[in-house]
């Protein structure tokens, strides 16, 4: 596993962009920040991939800043899991998790989220959130999050929710003459949208067409 230590006051922002393993800890002192993009959109459905990706956060001084932001679009028999794990140990620090997973064909996804806050952490707000879009039937997903919290002055919240594409959006989007191909794209591509940097939002377009 990857080691990274912030002092006070340093920034960490990092892309991982289709990496067949991602394992990292990375501990936080002082109003650090953190920012960390997890892509995988493996496009090769002749060859499977099996990822797994591991990011570990600790915050050990107050003001830390983390985001963590996933997404994972896959088709075929392609095999993704992300775990994120974020430990707010002191007080008066933030963290927002955002993970999306949009599976077609016979593709698996998993996410196991954990979010621990510890009982001296007053003051922390954390937010953990995981999305799922299926768009075939025999797509499957696996999400477990968890949440430890043993302060009582924090804000936390965590929410998982997997469904399909709306179809009455689809249906609007056809009224108005919008094939279903080019309409089920653009579905997807509005799901997947506030995960993705802003830099590689044209690749990502591209490469998903």
């Amino acid at each position: 596993m990857k080691e990274v230590h912030l002092h006070s006051n340093e920034s960490f922002e990092q892309v991982f962009l289709n990496e067949p393993e991602v394992n990292l800890h990375i501990v936080q002192e002082a109003d650090s920040r953190v920012k960390i993009y997890i892509l995988n959109i493996p496009k090769d459905l002749r060859d499977p991939k099996d990822i797994r990706n591991n990011i570990s956060v600790e915050h050990r001084g107050e003001g830390c800043r983390t985001e963590i932001y996933g997404l994972a679009f896959l088709h075929g028999e392609d095999r993704v899991t992300i775990e994120t794990h974020v430990h707010h140990a002191v007080g008066c620090g933030s963290s927002e998790q955002l993970i999306k997973f949009v599976l077609d064909d016979r593709a698996k996804g998993s996410f196991l989220g954990e979010l621990k806050i510890a009982p001296d952490a007053q003051k922390v707000e954390a937010h953990q959130t995981n999305r799922n879009l299926l768009l075939s039937d025999d797509a499957e997903m696996r999400t477990r999050p968890q949440l430890e919290i043993y302060a009582d002055d924090v804000q936390a919240t965590h929410g998982a929710s997997t469904g399909q594409l709306d179809e009455a959006a689809l249906f609007y989007m056809r009224q108005r003459g919008i094939g279903y191909e080019k309409a089920r794209q653009l579905l997807v591509n509005a799901f997947m949208q506030d995960v993705l940097p802003e830099e590689l939002v044209n690749t990502i377009d591209s490469e998903i067409e």
